[in-house]
């Protein structure tokens, strides 16, 4: 039984601890390319780069396509992070489901039955998909405060317009005096703008990574006035008051939401606790005057 029990420890313990160390180490797949572009040779070469190179090219050929470019989309929607490219992401997923399959099988051997066999495939499905559920709660956290920001960032522009600067310079003053995710696709356009991409490229190309309704209409809205000649004062002026309208009328929204929202909490929690205080005493004496 010892025999088993450190066999199962160690099924355990082995991939895990080969999951996190391939996950926390430095990136060297972007170092050993500025190293290849630059000339530089080096003799001695990291070898877990090679092992990563090859587990991330397997996972990936495994990967769907649409599946690929959906999970692609999501890392654009959350930013990026830097510490978890899309190459990580695919080499981490089946590490997890490794361990989470592992996990379902020692439960499954404990007590051999139907419930926890499905339990095993459970947790298996579970800890591939939670860098999905991860990276997209993240995407949308940060469209969401995308969202929240366009109306300020665009009265900055507007009034830095109106002050006689230019589009980019009214974009670049925007996205100093911003903060958040939102300043950081300003000034991530502005460097496409100035290494050489058309502007209506890079507008575009802005519009696809944040994927919020509203910056796709301010988008369009720019691109369309530098098109045929529209002042760009009178399109961010609409677009202020426009996404100033829709601020309000979220809020609006939400506020009308509350009443059903708090509907259930009040049948379920408040009103069971305020009948047992009010009622308890008199159903008590009512007990007592009767038995």
């Amino acid at each position: 039984m010892q025999f088993f029990a450190y066999a199962a420890m160690l099924a355990i313990v082995a991939p895990v601890s080969w999951m996190v160390w391939l996950a926390f180490t430095g990136d060297r797949i972007g170092i050993r390319n500025i190293r290849t572009n630059l000339g530089v040779r080096t003799a001695s070469t990291p070898q877990s780069g090679n092992v990563q190179d090859r587990l991330t090219a397997i996972t990936r050929q495994l990967a769907p396509d649409g599946y690929v470019v959906w999970l692609d989309k999501q890392l654009a929607g959350a930013g990026r992070p830097k510490d978890w490219p899309l190459g990580r992401i695919l080499m981490v997923k089946p590490l997890l489901a490794l361990g989470g399959g592992v996990f379902g099988v020692l439960l499954f051997l404990s007590d051999p039955s139907a419930g926890k066999l499905l339990l095993a495939f459970a947790v298996t499905a579970i800890a591939y998909f939670v860098p999905d559920l991860l990276i997209r709660s993240n995407a949308q956290k940060r469209r969401e405060a995308i969202r929240l920001e366009l109306p300020n960032s665009l009265d900055q522009m507007l009034i830095s317009v109106q002050a006689g600067l230019g589009f980019e310079a009214a974009m670049a003053r925007a996205a100093e005096n911003g903060k958040g995710p939102l300043a950081d696709e300003f000034i991530r356009t502005l460097q496409d703008i100035q290494v050489g991409r058309s502007r209506k490229d890079a507008y575009l190309d802005m519009s696809q990574r944040v994927d919020v309704p509203d910056v796709r209409s301010f988008i369009r809205a720019v691109v369309q006035a530098d098109a045929y000649g529209i002042a760009i004062a009178k399109v961010l002026k609409a677009q202020a008051q426009e996404m100033r309208t829709k601020r309000r009328q979220r809020a609006e929204e939400h506020a009308m939401k509350i009443p059903v929202k708090i509907l259930f909490p009040l049948i379920f929690c408040i009103f069971p606790t305020l009948f047992i205080i009010l009622l308890g005493p008199a159903v008590m004496k009512i007990i007592a005057a009767f038995s």
